[in-house]
């Protein structure tokens, strides 16, 4: 059975297809300027692009502006980022420049509505209690275009409990193998939208979901061609590497 929704989105995601979408922000190592950064965040505001960007909660539940479970890749530190507080998470620099890792409050009064948010939820089933809470909260004072999405399903339907009234996607891949699987989670949690991987845009579930009528967007897109096949399949890219 095709997909199917009990009702069509009353979402208004036109925003997130107007423009391309910076992934993790406009970064630039060779010019030091790293993913999900205030700088890279200024980079993509600049350049008039919209902003996906990760969440990681740190010990004390504070969203925090960081892609990965540890600090190594892009820190000097070693350890969980989830068992670090986030006093200590904010004075950490990104390697050797003047970022810090932001808060997901410092990275909202910075970009105050210029751009879009795609706001990337990561998790890990029975470490996240009050996650989406406090960032929710969050995105309820501020009156920026932002919608949140996840891998994680217990995210989702978290959200979907909790804030049912946030733009909410299913970050996806696994091509076909996977289809029975994101087409219940997309139903049951009725996703406003989808963000799935470049290399699998030519599956029965993304050609079942837009022709829902909802906003599809695809990862991670990084040259010219990349867009070319993207766009024969969704209606916006997440882009890093050049500028489409």
């Amino acid at each position: 059975m095709a997909l199917e929704f009990e009702n069509k989105s009353n979402q208004n995601l036109k925003w997130m297809i107007d423009r391309p979408i910076a992934h993790r922000g406009l970064h630039d190592a060779g010019k030091g300027i790293y993913e999900n950064t205030l700088s890279a965040a200024q980079a993509a505001i600049d350049g008039n692009y919209n902003i996906e960007l990760d969440i990681q909660p740190s010990n004390d539940m504070v969203p925090m502006v960081f892609h990965d479970y540890k600090l190594k890749r892009l820190t000097s530190k070693s350890g969980d980022t989830r068992k670090v507080d986030a006093q200590t998470l904010t004075g950490i620099s990104i390697h050797d420049t003047d970022d810090k890792i932001p808060t997901l409050e410092e990275f909202l009064k910075l970009v105050d509505g210029k751009v879009g948010l795609v706001i990337e939820l990561k998790g890990k089933r029975g470490q996240d209690n009050g996650f989406v809470e406090a960032i929710a909260k969050l995105l309820d004072s501020y009156d920026g275009p932002s919608a949140i999405m996840s891998f994680h399903h217990h995210i989702l339907e978290d959200a979907r409990a909790i804030a049912p009234h946030l733009p909410l996607g299913l970050t996806a891949q696994g091509h076909n193998g996977n289809y029975l699987t994101h087409k219940e989670i997309a139903e049951r949690c009725n996703v406003d939208f989808i963000s799935y991987e470049l290399a699998e845009l030519d599956c029965q579930f993304v050609r079942e979901f837009t022709q829902t009528g909802r906003e599809s967007i695809s990862w991670t897109v990084k040259s010219v061609e990349d867009k070319a096949y993207s766009d024969q399949f969704v209606n916006q890219v997440t882009f890093e590497g050049f500028k489409p």
